[in-house]
C-alpha cells in the first residue's frame, strides 16, 4: 500500500497569492524542496490537491493553470522531487461538485490510481477546509500550517498547527 502526502497548494508550497495563475507571480515557500524530499526518502508518495476557484469564477483560464501546473512539476524534478499527480477542483463554491475541499472527490481521484494506506498518509494544509477533508477522507494524520490563510490555532482541528512546511521534519518521522 501506499503512504501518501496530500498537500494543498497556495499557502503551504507557495506563498498565498489571491488567485495565482502567473508563474511570474509564483513564489516558493522556504525549505518546501527540503521538506518535500524529505517526505519523499521516507517513502511517500506526494499528491497535491487544490481548490482553484478561480478557474469557476472566470479570473483566469484551465490552460492558464495547466501551464504554472506543468512548470510547477518541472520545477520539483529540477530538485528531485516526483509529484504523483497534482488534482484541481476548477469549480466555484457554489458548483455544488464533489471535488471542492472539504469534499473528498480530488482524493477518490487519486485512490484510483494509488493503493492508499489511509491510516499512515498525511493532509497538510493552511486552511480548516483542507484538515477537513483529510477528517473526511479519514486520514487521521493531518498538519495545519501558518504560512498561508490566518485561522484560530485553538478552533484548529488539524493533529498538528507548524509554521510551516518545513516544519514537518520534526512531525513525520517513518
Amino acid at each position: 500500500m501506499d503512504k501518501v502526502i496530500f498537500i494543498d497548494r497556495d499557502g503551504v508550497i507557495n506563498v498565498e497569492k489571491n488567485y495565482l495563475h502567473k508563474i511570474e507571480d509564483f513564489e516558493f515557500i522556504e525549505g518546501v524542496f527540503n521538506a518535500l524530499g524529505y517526505l519523499q526518502n521516507l517513502g511517500y508518495k506526494l499528491v497535491i490537491i487544490t481548490n482553484q476557484s478561480g478557474i469557476g469564477r472566470g479570473y483566469y483560464t484551465q490552460e492558464q493553470y495547466d501551464i504554472l501546473t506543468q512548470w510547477l512539476k518541472q520545477e520539483f524534478l529540477k530538485n528531485h522531487i516526483f509529484i504523483s499527480e497534482i488534482y484541481c477542483c476548477p469549480h466555484a463554491p457554489d458548483d455544488g461538485c464533489d471535488c471542492r475541499k472539504p469534499k473528498i472527490g480530488m482524493i477518490n481521484q487519486a485512490s484510483e490510481i494509488l493503493d492508499i494506506d489511509y491510516k499512515n498518509s498525511w493532509i497538510i494544509g493552511d486552511k480548516d477546509s483542507d484538515i477537513q477533508t483529510g477528517i473526511n477522507a479519514n486520514i487521521p494524520n493531518t498538519i495545519q500550517v501558518k504560512s498561508g490563510h490566518k485561522f484560530d490555532e485553538k478552533e484548529s482541528k488539524a493533529l498538528f498547527v507548524v509554521n510551516s512546511i518545513k516544519d514537518v521534519l520534526n512531525i513525520i518521522k517513518s
